[in-house]
């Protein structure tokens, strides 16, 4: 793929989705729809993309407003694919489970995927209808997008989460949909990628999660799922940007500091050595569990949430270490900013594969 067109770019899915565009290496064009929608722009936008990406909803609200702004959205990108000089190759629907049920909102989406199946058909494109279960990950907004972003939001904020209605859920992370969105996962093979679990048990494992990571250890992650999880979960923490504090043991023959404890799972730990004013990094990863620790030198770490122009800078030095744990989708460096050698210990929950890297070069 060259090129490839989205609306919802601004969306909890959307941004998931531009982490793995970048990855991918398309370029990426947002068609804004709804009351913003320009059917120029749009049809600008959609000539001879490769695919279109279509995300936009709505999924709360009168039901008039769902009915009608899917229906809207939908019949918007329909005029845009219609009117394009060179068609797209290729209509991908982010479509919900939801749409083989009896209500206004499958109705709605259900009515939408009609909608494009018939612009397809008339243009000569594929069209690919994803079904999604209910997605989680970063930034997922609480009492909005799922149980998991209302669960981490409240846990990492010293809240009480309660379960109200114990039922059974299919979850799939957000990277794991962006990836069948770009069809470098195929639709049949996405079941695989779901885990099963009661709204009861996540909120047990979060529990655990959060437990864990408050006193600055790193849970159990050697299943896809719990490392999804403790991902999700620590996009909420303050911890984010400021640290985890370490304890210096001192006495005559030196100091003692304990790196991290890990609870499960696979890793690697490297060194490495920074001259003065030299920066590392400048990239970001979408599913890796990264932690720095500097403990000779001092330094300056960056990091910026993808997408975002505001990235902060936290100060670390050997003489007081911390460890910084480099969050999912946020792009980061560290550098040199005294006058002696930096040494930074790096761990990682993986192994480094160099056919799949999980490293997406970005500068903070």
């Amino acid at each position: 793929m060259t090129r490839v067109a989205t609306t919802g770019g601004d969306g909890f899915l959307g941004w998931h989705l531009s982490c793995a565009v970048k990855e991918a290496g398309p370029d990426l064009a947002d068609v804004p729809v709804g009351e913003f929608f320009d059917a120029d722009q749009a049809r600008r936008a959609v000539d001879g993309a490769d695919r279109l990406i279509h995300m936009a909803g709505v999924n709360r609200g009168s039901d008039d407003d769902v009915r009608d702004g899917n229906i809207l959205f939908a019949r918007q990108i329909s005029q845009a694919l219609r009117e394009a000089a060179e068609p797209v190759k290729k209509i991908v629907y982010s479509n919900s489970i939801q749409a083989s049920l009896d209500n206004v909102y499958g109705q709605a989406k259900s009515e939408a995927a009609q909608i494009l199946a018939d612009t397809a058909h008339a243009i000569g494109a594929e069209f690919v209808d994803i079904r999604f279960p209910n997605l989680f990950g970063e930034h997922g907004r609480p009492f909005y997008n799922s149980v998991v972003a209302t669960f981490c939001h409240l846990l990492a904020n010293q809240g009480r989460p309660e379960v109200n209605q114990d039922r059974e859920l299919t979850l799939l992370h957000a990277q794991d949909a962006a990836d069948v969105l770009l069809g470098t996962v195929s639709v049949p093979d996405m079941d695989a990628l779901t885990h099963q679990e009661t709204v009861t048990g996540l909120l047990r494992r979060l529990t655990a999660i959060a437990d864990t990571y408050r006193r600055g250890e790193i849970p159990d992650v050697e299943s896809r799922f719990d490392r999804d999880l403790f991902n999700t979960y620590r996009s909420y923490t303050p911890w984010l940007t400021t640290g985890v504090e370490l304890t210096r043991h001192t006495d005559p023959r030196g100091s003692f500091v304990e790196m991290l404890r890990s609870h499960g799972g696979c890793g690697q730990a490297s060194f490495s050595t920074t001259m003065p004013g030299i920066t590392r990094g400048q990239h970001f990863h979408r599913r890796k569990i990264e932690r720095f620790i500097v403990v000779s030198g001092e330094a300056a770490i960056g990091l910026r949430k993808y997408g975002s122009a505001d990235a902060v800078s936290l100060d670390v030095s050997g003489d007081a270490p911390v460890a910084v744990d480099m969050p999912t989708g946020w792009t980061h460096n560290i550098r040199n900013t005294g006058s002696t050698p930096l040494y930074t210990i790096f761990w990682t929950n993986e192994l480094f594969d160099p056919e799949r890297p999980d490293t997406i070069a970005e500068v903070v």
